[in-house]
């Protein structure tokens, strides 16, 4: 399927039909997240397929329901399929979840476009931003297979894999401009471990899982650093601000970054070993090369690579990001690690507002005020 033949399927397409239990799904990426959100699929009554670039991954996967190399020690649901054949996972399938890094899911959107459903639900579970075209995720599937915003989703919350994979209770939020089938997605993932809520603001929910992966890579630093607790909570509740004030500035909801897309998802990546975007930070704080740094992790830190067009969109709109801007000077090597903590103060040392929403906050505030009056 293909140029405007495609398109045209793509936008119209059968109406959404509920995910049945036993109902096809498909996943794509097979890193230590993919083979996790396969888990909580096929746990949660579906029919997975996930696939795998690597064969020996996807055969791993498929004859031993084992993922070693990325989640060792943890055994798989055995009704779980595995394949390196992009046709073979994706038959069939009503929703499609995306589980790859943000710099490659362009390439990888197009490679599946040939053999996707024309009613598949695309969903992505990538917590990043697109560096040469600044996008989200969302946005990146919009303009590479042009998919009308009732057929991208996303989940996003306080989701560290192993923990998951162990089963460790948790919730996460699943986004769509149609509610309905952001009901459709998170019944789709609701496992007896994993409760998934609902909203409509995409924005919101993708910049929290965007903006969190920055402020724990300041976490890390000033760990790495060796810091206390005063330090790291100032730099996550500044943080949250600076991610309210950048999400409201897209057109996101404040109420969904205090919720478990913003305010959850930031605590669980700043205050666990197992998130490696605090351990890239940790390193970096202890004086670790980046060229080290990959090679202890094999996995890619999304906030190293969200950095620069975080910042690049927050400069155009005018928008102060000072914790972010410093994490940024310690990747550049402009600012030492332990000069991280001290720049909280403002440079001028005028006390300002805890937070400002877009210079309108209090219009913002009536606004939700009003909503909550109207709702009661």
């Amino acid at each position: 399927m293909g140029g405007g033949t495609a398109a045209a399927a793509r936008r119209g397409g059968a109406q959404p039909r509920g995910v049945r239990p036993g109902a096809k799904v498909a996943v794509i990426g097979a890193g230590s997240w993919g083979t996790t959100f396969a888990k909580v699929l096929c746990d949660a009554g579906a029919d997975v397929t996930v696939w795998a670039r690597r064969a020996e991954v996807s055969d791993e996967i498929q004859v031993a329901k084992r993922n070693s190399q990325y989640l060792p020690g943890i055994n798989l649901p055995k009704t779980l399929k595995a394949t390196a054949n992009l046709a073979e996972a994706l038959s069939g399938a009503r929703l499609v979840f995306l589980a790859v890094p943000s710099q490659s899911l362009r390439q990888n959107l197009l490679e599946i476009e040939p053999f996707l459903d024309p009613a598949s639900v695309l969903v992505s579970l990538v917590k990043g931003v697109e560096r040469t075209t600044t996008m989200r995720m969302s946005e990146v599937i919009h303009d590479t297979l042009d998919l009308e915003p009732e057929r991208i989703a996303v989940v996003s919350g306080p989701n560290i894999a192993l923990e998951i994979a162990k089963e460790q209770p948790t919730g996460a939020v699943a986004s769509c401009a149609s509610l309905e089938i952001a009901q459709e997605v998170a019944k789709a993932c609701s496992a007896p471990y994993f409760r998934t809520y609902v909203n409509t603001d995409v924005v919101g929910t993708e910049l929290g899982g965007v903006l969190k992966n920055l402020i724990a890579l300041a976490i890390g630093i000033v760990d790495g650093v060796g810091y206390g607790e005063n330090t790291k909570a100032s730099i996550i509740t500044r943080g949250l601000a600076e991610m309210t004030e950048f999400a409201v500035g897209q057109g996101g909801d404040p109420i969904t970054l205090s919720g478990l897309a913003g305010l959850g998802d930031l605590i669980a990546t700043c205050q666990s070993p197992l998130s490696r975007n605090n351990t890239a930070g940790r390193l970096i704080g202890q004086g670790y090369s980046m060229e080290e740094i990959r090679e202890q992790m094999q996995q890619t830190a999304e906030g190293i690579t969200s950095v620069a067009p975080i910042l690049e969109i927050a400069k155009a709109q005018n928008i102060v990001m000072p914790i972010v801007q410093q994490v940024s000077m310690v990747l550049d090597g402009e600012m030492e690690p332990k000069n991280l903590g001290p720049h909280l103060a403002t440079e001028d040392g005028i006390p300002q507002r805890e937070l400002v929403l877009g210079g309108e906050s209090t219009s913002v505030w009536r606004r939700l005020f009003r909503r909550r009056k109207e709702r009661s």
